[in-house]
């Protein structure tokens, strides 16, 4: 599962009401989609190498998951049967949540819904879940409704999670790459999987960069990112409603660094000097003083007019401290 959208998995034996739970809880979240997994595995005979068509399903899986993301789901719940002895396929962006009964309580509702058909190897498959460790939480359902399940589930998981993305904005030599370096350096000391992308180095008008913004995301995600730290400037909401629609859902924080003229420029002299972090390509390198200063003044107006995200006030603060912040922030 390559997508950035969120996928909880309801897996457990037959009569524990998989298809119940997952019901309740698309039904409580906006813009979600269901999928029984079962219905996606509709092939028979079989293959010898995939008797359950557990790989099939998955396979399927994937591809309903892709298309409920480009009609717009923010999540995607699925309920079915899983390989006892597996799991299904791990994915950065699926959670799996394992549902169980106690032996009577099974067999009392598999009889219920399938009347006189034997019960044994339901309750093989329920014994052969149980001694399993490849979900991330199990929730016991016996004697307990449906909507206090669901209220467990979404609880336990703080599902659904959309992953963070921290963008920095901000005028020219206001300190956006160096600040935004130390939030990623601190996330990864966390023990966080992020990643970082200074748009500057992606394209050059913000239609390409947005859709190859998205791009890395996904192919971020697809390995096991949780975070994304985005430098770049940015001037108006129709602009970030067009990053925000390729990236999908996530969590977006936009804040901009402002710096007083005097700030501004004592920070582009030293990245005129090459005091600072060796940007590929760096206009303002080696540029007479007189120019850099010029930049410093355009900058300082054009801050004034910049309106979008939180604003962050970096005179007399340090890049740590900015940093420490950052993180330290909800």
């Amino acid at each position: 599962m390559g997508e950035s959208v969120p996928v909880l998995w309801l897996c457990g034996p037959s009569g524990v009401g998989k298809t119940a739970v997952a019901w309740e809880i698309h039904q409580r979240i906006a813009d979600s989609a269901y999928v029984d997994i079962d219905q996606l595995g509709m092939c028979y005979p079989a293959t010898d190498s995939d008797p359950h068509r557990h790989a099939l399903k998955a396979r399927n899986l994937d591809a309903v998951v892709a298309g409920h993301r480009e009609a717009g789901a923010s999540c995607v719940v699925v309920s079915g049967v899983v390989d006892p002895r597996t799991g299904p396929p791990v994915s950065p962006v699926l959670t799996v949540v394992r549902l169980r009964a106690d032996r009577d309580e099974l067999r009392r509702r598999f009889e219920e819904r399938e009347g006189a058909a034997p019960t044994a190897e339901v309750l093989r498959e329920a014994d052969a879940l149980d001694a399993s460790d490849f979900a991330a939480l199990c929730v016991d359902t016996t004697g307990v409704a449906v909507t206090a399940v669901a209220d467990e589930v979404l609880k336990a998981t703080g599902w659904p999670r959309r992953p963070r993305v921290l963008w920095l904005c901000g005028v020219t030599g206001v300190g956006k790459s160096a600040v935004g370096f130390a939030v990623y350096q601190r996330l990864l000391s966390a023990g966080s999987t992020a990643a970082y992308v200074d748009l500057d180095q992606i394209g050059d008008d913000h239609r390409m960069r947005s859709r190859t913004l998205a791009t890395l995301w996904r192919n971020f995600r697809a390995v096991g990112a949780q975070a994304m730290v985005v430098v770049g400037p940015i001037h108006d909401a129709s602009t970030l409603s067009l990053y925000a629609g390729e990236l999908g859902p996530v969590d977006l924080r936009l804040v901009r660094l402002h710096a007083g003229v005097d700030e501004l420029t004592a920070r582009i002299l030293r990245r005129g000097r090459g005091e600072s972090w060796a940007q590929p390509g760096d206009p303002l390198l080696g540029r007479p003083e007189s120019e850099l200063r010029a930049v410093a003044a355009a900058a300082a107006v054009e801050s004034k007019t910049l309106t979008l995200g939180q604003r962050i006030d970096t005179d007399g603060r340090t890049v740590d401290e900015l940093a420490d912040a950052l993180v330290a922030a909800p």
